[in-house]
């Protein structure tokens, strides 16, 4: 008990994007009961068995997409950091392989990213056969305990064999601390027009950019974020990529930043910045905070200016994969889908926390200036099995959509007859549970309900309501939802507006209605898939 009250006591300083001893790989020791256990995601990825955060080192090489994830193997909450490790054809089934990175005298291994160095400038591998490189924070507990503020350190590991296995760096750290206390979760990329190695370091209550030749060898660079954006909490998991405006010659540089606390919801959530970078410096476009709005019905003083990558309670630590085809072109997503107010007490039992499904993210002009809009990756069809088509039709009330799937992906398009007004979708269940996403036409805001949808008394910060921000200036509402049995992701007018949140129900949401309590809505076009699980058949079945 006195080592599971030190590990709480160390997550509720250090819980983020980021804790030593090795041990046994457990990765595969997972029973087809812990896969049907009640709360068991049937298609987002969650760990064998015990505890997941921030996904880390995402990466695509020789046909996979890599997935990196810090994991204790010991425990279902928080404690000693390693890397998990799985990989994916489509980013919808996964393989669990062994852990990658396991703690050492250095200390335990948090967040970071992982390159393919294709042009061997480390030396690590060769032209025919690359490095694939890991770049991580390496946190010292032991220094941290004697009060020091350099616990954090960055360091480098290499795999010659896709990720099977890895070798650390003999001369880590590759990056000393300065005397920062919160010094971690390395981002690095390639900036082909410097020749170059970009790193985007989150530094307590900035960002902080550094550039290599080699992977091995940083100077710095700039820093950004001072009184910028959101600052209720320590910035952590930084992500830094260009990205072309939809329907434009434009290219911008997007900057992804999590915080915790500070979130519009509360708790953890992810901002986003959009502007220009040179190699050094990271440019704020003017207007990008001139004209945006709070998700919150009464927004704390330090959210006024935070722009979010999803609005709902369960999205964080989210960063982009690295490496994926020119030809291919999209920029790729997946966040840790909880939330740091209660990550530790969800009521599940052989495993906690999972994984968003994958995301491709756009940057497109909208009426409150340049946003990214998110929209769930096309390989979702994978696992599509029968679909109902809704036909078109007026709702005054209430309409009942399906009543035979749990897992599902629907999509609506709704016109207001007259006045918009108040709508939602309803999940429920045989037991008078339910979860609400809808539209509240008074704030003009869409929201997530969570109040009545099942055990929420294992915090007090998780039960209440969540909104966002409609973006869009159109009449009629583009909706699209993805429900799994215990959580809903709901992707607004094109993905402009998204926002994520889990629940746990005590049975299953069999139920989706359409509810229209103030007026009329005409159901113009629909259809509600059903999502087949990612397990195999025997499992699923049962």
């Amino acid at each position: 008990m006195k080592r599971l009250h030190l590990i709480l006591a160390l997550g509720t300083i250090l819980f983020g994007c980021g804790t030593n001893q090795q041990t046994a790989d457990t990765s595969g020791q997972e029973t087809d009961s812990g896969l049907n256990e009640i709360h068991r995601p049937q298609f987002h990825f969650t760990p064998r068995a015990k505890w997941m955060n921030d996904p880390n080192g995402m990466v695509y090489h020789n046909g996979e997409y890599h997935l990196f994830y810090q994991h204790n193997p010991d425990s279902t909450v928080w404690g000693p950091m390693h890397w998990g490790h799985a990989v994916s054809k489509d980013m919808v089934h996964w393989e669990h392989l062994p852990i990658a990175l396991y703690p050492d005298s250095l200390g335990t291994i948090f967040s970071g990213s992982a390159v393919v160095d294709i042009g061997n400038t480390s030396g690590l591998g060769s032209e025919e056969n690359p490095a694939m490189v890991a770049i991580y924070t390496y946190h010292n507990a032991e220094a941290e305990r004697a009060g020091r503020n350099d616990f954090q350190t960055q360091g480098l590991a290499f795999s010659l064999d896709n990720g099977r296995t890895w070798e650390k760096y003999k001369k880590n750290p590759v990056m000393e601390n300065p005397g920062i206390r919160d010094f971690r979760d390395p981002k690095v990329s390639w900036y082909e027009a410097g020749k170059k190695w970009i790193m985007t370091l989150a530094v307590s209550d900035h960002i902080s950019f550094y550039s290599s030749k080699n992977l091995l060898d940083w100077q710095h660079e700039s820093d950004f974020g001072k009184g910028i954006g959101a600052h209720g909490g320590v910035w952590e998991c930084p992500d830094l990529f260009k990205m072309p405006v939809e329907g434009t010659n434009q290219e911008k540089w997007v900057l992804l930043v999590s915080i915790n606390p500070g979130g519009p919801n509360g708790g953890s959530a992810t901002q986003y910045f959009v502007g220009e970078f040179d190699g050094k410096s990271f440019t704020l476009d003017k207007e990008f905070l001139a004209d945006q709005n709070t998700s919150s019905t009464e927004p704390a003083e330090e959210n006024k200016d935070g722009v979010w990558l999803d609005y709902g309670r369960d999205n964080y630590a989210g960063v982009t994969w690295a490496n994926v085809p020119e030809q291919d072109g999209r920029r790729l997503f997946m966040g840790w889908m909880s939330n740091w107010d209660y990550a530790n007490q969800v009521p599940t039992e052989n495993w906690r926390s999972a994984m968003t499904i994958a995301r491709t993210l756009t940057l497109e002009n909208t009426a409150a200036g340049l946003r990214v809009a998110s929209k769930p990756v096309k390989e979702l069809q994978n696992i599509f099995d029968k679909k109902i088509s809704l036909k078109d039709t007026t709702v005054t009330n209430e309409l009942l959509l399906s009543e035979q799937f749990t897992t599902f992906d629907l999509k609506l398009s709704l016109e207001p007859v007259g006045q918009q007004t108040d709508f939602a979708i309803e999940l429920s269940n045989d037991v008078n549970q339910k979860v609400l996403i809808g539209y509240d036409a008074t704030k003009g805001q869409y929201y997530i309900d969570r109040t009545s949808s099942g055990a929420n008394n294992f915090s007090e910060n998780f039960a209440g309501i969540q909104y966002a921000p409609r973006i869009s200036t159109a009449t009629g509402f583009d909706l699209r939802l993805l429900v799994d049995v215990a959580s809903v992701e709901l992707f607004a007018d094109g993905g402009k507006t998204a926002m994520t949140a889990i629940f746990f129900p005590d049975e299953k949401f069999t139920k989706v209605r359409l509810l229209t309590p103030n007026g009329r809505y005409k159901l113009t076009a629909g259809e509600i898939v059903n999502l087949k699980s990612i397990y195999d058949e025997r499992v699923a079945k049962q």
